[in-house]
């Protein structure tokens, strides 16, 4: 199983790899453009003030990684956030995404994040499988609300709730706080 830690600039250059593919062939993301390394680096800059950004290592090769970013970009729903995955094409079905997923999860626990979201391009069985497994559930469905490769696409949402609702929740704790990450 591969090691799961926190990401870092030098891994850009291996995420930006790993995420080409999902752009340019797939619908997965909505992307059209494939960002670069720098841009993948201020992306991991920018998430980890506040959220984790995760990758799945083994034997010093990048298998995937696993962000949470705000659901919404309000204060008032610092508890709920969104997450996302991506697993390098040859490393598909081999666990690296449940152990990013599962790892994720706890880190937004420790932050009192009590609400997690996925969006899912639809129709895509595989990944609503693999996040159902993962205890989420639909819970949104937005029709044709983007367009690529030539058709319009829906997306569902699923949530999974990781923490219980409290009258008044813990305040959040940014990811950059953290003592360990």
């Amino acid at each position: 199983m591969p090691t799961i830690r926190t990401a870092t600039a030098a891994d850009a250059a291996a995420l930006a790899a790993i995420y080409r593919p999902y752009v340019e062939q797939t619908d997965v993301t909505f992307e059209l453009t494939a960002p670069d390394a720098a841009e993948f680096c201020r992306r991991m800059e920018k998430t980890l003030l506040r959220h984790p950004y995760l990758v799945a290592e083994e034997d010093g090769v990048i298998l995937g990684y696993a962000y949470a970013s705000p659901l919404i970009d309000r204060r008032a729903a610092d508890a709920a956030a969104e997450v996302s995955s991506y697993v390098h094409w040859d490393a598909r079905g081999k666990g690296v995404g449940k152990a990013l997923l599962q790892a994720l999860e706890q880190h937004l626990k420790a932050q009192n994040v009590g609400a997690v979201y996925a969006c899912i391009t639809c129709p895509n069985p595989q990944s609503e499988a693999f996040y159902g497994k993962l205890g989420y559930t639909p819970c949104a469905r937005f029709h044709r609300c983007a367009f690529k490769f030539g058709a319009w696409k829906d997306v569902v949402w699923m949530e999974k709730h990781i923490l219980p609702h409290e009258d008044v929740p813990n305040p959040f704790v940014p990811f950059s706080a953290l003592e360990t990450k």
